[in-house]
């Protein structure tokens, strides 16, 4: 089986390209010489480009498409998200379907159904927002439903939805950890009070290799641990797994809420292109809980995590 990989650069893409290709043909796309270079060492067979610019032909003789590319931000204009998340992702489905791929899987996110509440015990029947503030969860949500619209007789479409994925390898939430205490800026919101479901990227890369044959065309599926721990519970353990002990200093998520909008506001009314220090969609989704069922993965997909919080801490250790 032919398979292709957006994002393969990045986290998530490159650990479900590194665990497939030991089973089917992966080719991938490369958006730059240096990642040309990186992506062929590891085996895989090139698509130079961006989502704008692949072909039909770039396609031809692929079964599946994985679409782990996105323009995540965190800080960007509506056309660079829309761009990223929105145009790029009805482009690869258009070309996808003339090429006669057989099978699409979106990587998603519960941000797409984020406006600033709590989100307690959701599964997949939670609906969209009619509004939100965050750009991410407005493109992130359209591209979904495009997704799942385009599914048809002979062109079977399937999204999953990770919340917080962590892990070795993690090229994301770790890094920015890191630099925030290592700069003095680190602080809890509420002092990290706030419930999570997260996933560990070996969990994450099984259900999507599920995916490729198992789940029901046109279905959303979420995807975490199955287990729920605090903010401070896991960022503790996460970071500990480096040898780094966080601070201890905490503020009101609704007082660094308000303190983002004004910032942000600024940014926005000067057309500053640099992130600003502090920004609204990270600060709100940090704050609030977010605990998610995924009755329907274990049901349809015959997902069950291969790795449990405490082994995936484990792993991270042993790669530091």
């Amino acid at each position: 089986m032919n398979v292709f990989i957006t994002g393969a650069s990045g986290f998530v893409g490159g650990a479900v390209a590194r665990h497939l290709k030991n089973k089917y043909k992966i080719k991938v796309l490369s958006r730059s010489q240096k990642t040309d270079e990186l992506l062929s060492k590891e085996g895989f067979e090139i698509v130079r480009g961006d989502l704008g610019s692949i072909r039909p032909e770039d396609l031809k003789g692929t079964d599946i498409v994985i679409h782990c590319a996105a323009f995540v931000g965190p800080w960007g204009t509506k056309e660079d998200f829309w761009k990223g998340n929105v145009d790029g992702t009805s482009r690869l489905l258009e070309i996808s379907k003339k090429a006669g791929v057989k099978r699409f899987i979106h990587m998603g996110t519960e941000a797409a159904l984020f406006h600033g509440q709590d989100m307690i015990q959701i599964d997949e029947t939670y609906p969209y927002p009619k509004k939100t503030p965050y750009l991410y969860s407005i493109t992130k949500g359209e591209a979904e439903r495009r997704v799942v619209s385009a599914n048809s007789s002979g062109f079977e479409t399937i999204v999953l939805r990770p919340r917080l994925v962590w892990g070795p390898g993690d090229t994301s939430v770790l890094p920015v950890l890191k630099q925030m205490v290592s700069e003095g800026k680190f602080m809890w919101l509420d002092h990290g009070t706030a419930k999570t479901s997260v996933t560990c990227i070996p969990n994450l890369v099984a259900a999507t290799e599920l995916s490729i044959t198992k789940g029901k065309p046109g279905e959303v599926y979420f995807i975490t641990d199955d287990e729920d721990k605090t903010i401070h519970e896991f960022l503790t353990s996460m970071m500990g797994t480096q040898g780094i002990v966080l601070p201890k200093n905490s503020i009101p998520s609704s007082i660094a809420g308000f303190a983002a909008r004004i910032v942000e506001g600024i940014w926005r009314i000067f057309g500053i292109r640099k992130e600003p220090p502090l920004m609204r969609f990270p600060i709100d989704i940090m704050g609030k809980e977010c605990t998610i069922r995924i009755d329907k993965a274990k049901k349809e997909l015959g997902y069950r995590p291969v790795v449990t919080v405490a082994q995936g801490l484990e792993l991270m250790r042993s790669a530091h």
